[in-house]
């Protein structure tokens, strides 16, 4: 019987059936973090049930923690407490914890592939929606509740429906100008925010096998702002060189064997699939409330026909925007580069390539937060903090930063902040403040020119 992908690595790791709908599925690996972990714990402590698995359980600081100055106390008091309060049930625990100031520490859906600890084959999940990052490596891997948390926890297990499944497929090469975060932009403005729910998806073609593993994990990251309960792809050699790199496998040959076994057979059958040409994606931005509204660079926003729903036209408000409006050349305060999504070295490389003998427009804040410690460090050594200094940008430390309106990086209210982020919610950068989603490359160009800017064209004159 032929199988996907997903099949593949489902079965193996369903350790009964419920009934005709829900099995107990076994995880392989759990990172957890400050926000969703504190209830989990309290949970356990009264139940009186030890952590199942410690081995398979890592935790990381990251949602919570200031970038500035964090040697020092954290000084928001929540803040404080959740971080203080992670330490203390890692300890009572013997969970293995990077914490703030650890060199290991760092936003978890960067950490985990970079510590090793995300292979392929393996079920992974997170109290965090954008767990759906590791299916890169082709893992399932999905976001869950604190409920679900609490449950993995007590029996390294957790109780879940098996999700449809879907495939996407990206055909040709990419023209200049587009990266990874443009493609998986372009994907949810052509799907919807709803366009995947209830599906599990596979990227394919040869756009995606051309991808990097950093590439590759910012396209599966915003596999649920399509709906989707997560997003995995086919190992290849990429993969593996790359887990090999991390991972020193006494027995290599036979973990090769099993990654080399990991992929969608050629008569597998998905409930839906759909087909894309890399040609006819362009540098993206968002221009509403929500990541599917997003248009081409040099694009307009939609008519009052084709946005006729109340929610959109309060978004239209909310950015202070209007029906059939340009968004090139908008002016701009902020940009920030950064977050699960956009804060690889990888990530880094390319803006600090592109900024490089140039300043940014005097009316723009700038922001750079790498995912980790590790990430900066490898920055420092590679000369990019100095590049990105000089161009302007201000340097943070690790942690999810700007994303969220959940530590001090907060966008004020009503300024436009370009970002590399994955949500666009109102609110999200904060209360009140404009949040417009586009690639690494495209905010840099935003960045230097104080305004929305279609880096194509800036690459043409360089």
């Amino acid at each position: 019987m032929t199988k996907t992908l997903f099949d593949k690595i489902w079965e193996r790791h369903v350790v009964e059936n419920i009934d005709d709908k829900q099995v107990i599925l076994y995880i392989d690996q759990h990172y957890i973090h400050e926000v969703t972990s504190p209830q989990a714990f309290d949970g356990l402590r009264k139940r009186k049930v030890k952590l199942f698995n410690k081995a398979r359980t890592l935790a990381t600081a990251d949602h919570n923690v200031p970038t500035k100055d964090q040697h020092l106390p954290i000084k928001d008091p929540l803040s404080r407490k959740q971080v203080e309060m992670l330490s203390t049930n890692c300890r009572e625990f013997e969970v293995e914890l990077f914490g703030l100031n650890d060199p290991n520490q760092g936003i978890v859906h960067v950490i985990g592939p970079e510590q090793g600890k995300t292979r392929p084959g393996m079920t992974i999940v997170c109290g965090d929606s954008h767990t759906s990052t590791h299916g890169a490596f082709g893992c399932i891997a999905f976001g869950i509740g604190t409920s679900e948390v609490e449950q993995v926890l007590a029996s390294q297990c957790v109780i879940q429906s098996k999700p449809k499944q879907m495939r996407i497929n990206v055909e040709g090469e990419l023209s200049p100008g587009v990266t990874a975060k443009d493609i998986i932009l372009y994907i949810i403005a052509k799907l919807g925010v709803g366009g995947a729910t209830g599906h599990f998806v596979e990227y394919a073609g040869e756009t995606i096998e051309s991808l990097s593993m950093e590439a590759r994990m910012t396209i599966c990251n915003m596999s649920i702002e399509m709906g989707a309960r997560g997003g995995l792809i086919a190992p290849d050699k990429h993969t593996l060189a790359y887990v090999k790199s991390k991972f020193p496998n006494e027995n290599w040959e036979e973990s090769e064997k099993y990654y080399n076994s990991l992929f969608t057979d050629d008569d597998a059958r998905f409930d839906v699939e759909y087909n894309f040409m890399a040609k006819d994606i362009a540098p993206m931005i968002t221009y509403g409330t929500n990541p599917g509204m997003g248009i081409k660079i040099d694009g307009t926003v939609p008519t009052k026909e084709k946005l006729s729903s109340a929610s959109s036209m309060q978004a239209l408000e909310y950015m202070g925007l209007v029906h059939e409006q340009k968004i090139i050349d908008l002016p701009i305060d902020y940009v920030f580069i950064g977050s699960c999504t956009n804060s690889r070295i990888e990530d880094l490389r390319q803006v600090a390539k592109y900024v490089q003998g140039k300043k940014i427009a005097s009316n723009v804040k700038a922001i750079v937060v790498p995912g980790s410690h590790k990430v900066s460090e490898q920055a420092k050594e590679e000369g990019l903090d100095l590049i990105l200094e000089n161009a302007g940008f201000e340097l943070r430390g690790p942690g999810c930063s700007a994303c969220l309106g959940m530590n001090e990086d907060k966008i004020p209210s009503g300024k436009y902040c370009v970002s590399t982020s994955n949500r666009n919610f109102e609110g999200r950068q904060g209360p009140g403040a404009r949040t417009l989603l586009a690639s690494p490359l495209t905010a840099a160009a935003c960045a230097l020119n104080g305004k929305i800017t279609d880096v194509r064209k800036e690459i043409e004159t360089v």
